[in-house]
């Protein structure tokens, strides 16, 4: 009679990778945005050796998060523009939020400030399901453009495929180590 001790061995390594994987998920959605640097931050955008950043908040689904071009509901949604560079302070900006692209776009909003020597513009939308643009213009010599695609309550397949692609190695890889270990070691009991 054989009695496989690896079954044991194949259950205790698919619970673990469950484990990891999912603390992995938990941890990287808590620091999805506003703990890392501005030079990895995927909400800088740089224009002539400036930049600005770019945070949205939905406090009514979430207090505590922060997001960026993703936002993950309609309704209100505060936005906080951040002009990192002390040029941008002394010009006027203008920011639009556009709906749409090419011939079919309309903007849905815009504003103008020439007072911000604190380096901060604030606002808030109340934008519907889809897809926008944010597009911020220092209008200095000469003028400085960043922009950013707002999607509201829209799944990105490809950035989360990009994201879980890790993850789904990693299960592979201990998927065939735990069937090594199953059909390497059996052992033989005698009675």
């Amino acid at each position: 009679i054989y009695q496989k001790r690896g079954n044991i061995m194949f259950k205790i390594i698919w619970v673990s990778t469950i484990i990891i994987i999912s603390s992995f998920f938990s941890i990287s959605s808590a620091f999805a945005h506003g703990k890392v640097t501005l030079e990895t931050d995927a909400c800088v955008r740089h224009a002539n050796g400036t930049m600005v950043h770019l945070s949205t908040y939905q406090p009514q689904y979430d207090p505590d998060a922060e997001y960026c071009t993703e936002i993950p509901q309609t309704g209100d949604t505060f936005w906080v523009v951040d002009l990192v560079d002390e040029t941008l302070r002394t010009m006027p900006v203008a920011i639009q939020i556009i709906k749409g692209s090419g011939e079919n776009s309309e903007t849905v909003t815009s504003i103008y400030s020439t007072n911000h020597s604190d380096g901060v513009i604030k606002g808030e939308f109340n934008l519907d399901v889809g897809s926008y643009t944010m597009r911020i213009t220092g209008e200095g010599v000469p003028p400085l453009y960043y922009e950013y695609p707002l999607r509201i309550q829209m799944i990105n397949y490809a950035e989360s495929f990009r994201k879980i692609f890790p993850y789904l190695i990693l299960v592979a890889f201990l998927t065939w180590l735990s069937s090594k270990i199953v059909n390497g070691k059996r052992i033989r009991i005698n009675k």
